[in-house]
């Protein structure tokens, strides 16, 4: 009786604070549908009294929204697949290949989580502008594709696998690249949707390199969009939270679609030494 009553109140606590976290996204997804007048009306309403989806017309038709949108899920899911593959190939080669100065390099890489992009941001932007790459998007795919921290990743996962896996498959006659496709991809498949999850998210949810690499309009993301709509002097809040209730639909998507990988790369961290 007591485990019962002990779990009861883990999962109320739970409850609660899910609740009390999905709020804000919840009440911002359900006043998008508001109109204008309704969005400051006293007393304040959860629930719509009035539905309406001006809000989201309006939205895709202010200025370049969509073009804005295509934008940012261009580069998010580009600099996902190109982050994903070289994490991985990285970690397999740290952690199955022996090679003088291996692990230094693994070392000296970990040591680079500790320098803030602020350090780094102006010989980058210098780097791209001799490059001919500001004001295009592959200026915001192609300086953070690989990252630390899916490298760490990918090498402490991929070093559970037996070494004696790989060595049947070479002795079978298999080469490095048959290895790595056929055996390697498929056991990391949770750490890839860990990866993946995490790529987009920073991809898409990004403002400050792209506000940095793109000027043109045409090329904006929609971090920047948001940002230049909401006016010095006014702000038209039921578009606002239209076109941010969109700009959360794709995150939701991938997390849905990702989330079994991601929830088995984390039991696997847990039980896996």
């Amino acid at each position: 009786m007591n485990k019962k009553i002990k779990k009861v109140i883990i999962t109320a606590v739970l409850v609660f604070l899910s609740a009390y976290t999905l709020f804000p996204v919840i009440w911002s997804a359900l006043s998008s549908f508001k109109p204008q007048s309704e969005l400051f009306s006293i007393p304040m309403s959860f629930l719509p009294k009035t539905w309406t989806f001006e809000n989201y017309i309006s939205a895709l038709r202010h200025g370049k929204f969509i073009v804005y949108f295509t934008n940012t899920l261009f580069v998010s899911v580009t600099a996902t697949v190109i982050t994903v593959i070289i994490n991985i190939m990285a970690g397999y080669a740290l952690s199955k290949y022996r090679y003088p100065g291996r692990d230094l390099i693994f070392m000296v890489m970990l040591g680079t989580l500790m320098i803030p992009l602020q350090v780094i941001m102006i010989p980058i932007f210098i780097q791209l502008k001799n490059m001919g790459m500001l004001n295009t998007l592959w200026g915001i795919i192609i300086p953070p594709a690989a990252t630390p921290t899916g490298v760490f990743i990918s090498r402490q996962y991929i070093q559970t696998i037996p070494d004696s896996l790989i060595e049947a498959a070479r002795i079978d006659g298999g080469n490095e690249f048959f290895i790595f496709r056929k055996i390697i991809i498929p056991i990391v498949q949770p750490v890839i949707a860990t990866i993946a999850i995490f790529s987009f998210m920073w991809r898409w949810n990004d403002y400050l390199w792209p506000l940095i690499v793109i000027s043109k309009n045409n090329k904006q993301t929609v971090q920047q969009a948001l940002a230049a709509f909401v006016g010095q002097l006014q702000i038209n809040w039921s578009n606002l939270l239209a076109m941010n209730t969109i700009a959360i639909i794709p995150i939701i998507i991938v997390f849905l679609a990702l989330q079994k990988y991601f929830m088995q790369g984390i039991t696997a961290g847990s039980v896996k030494g």
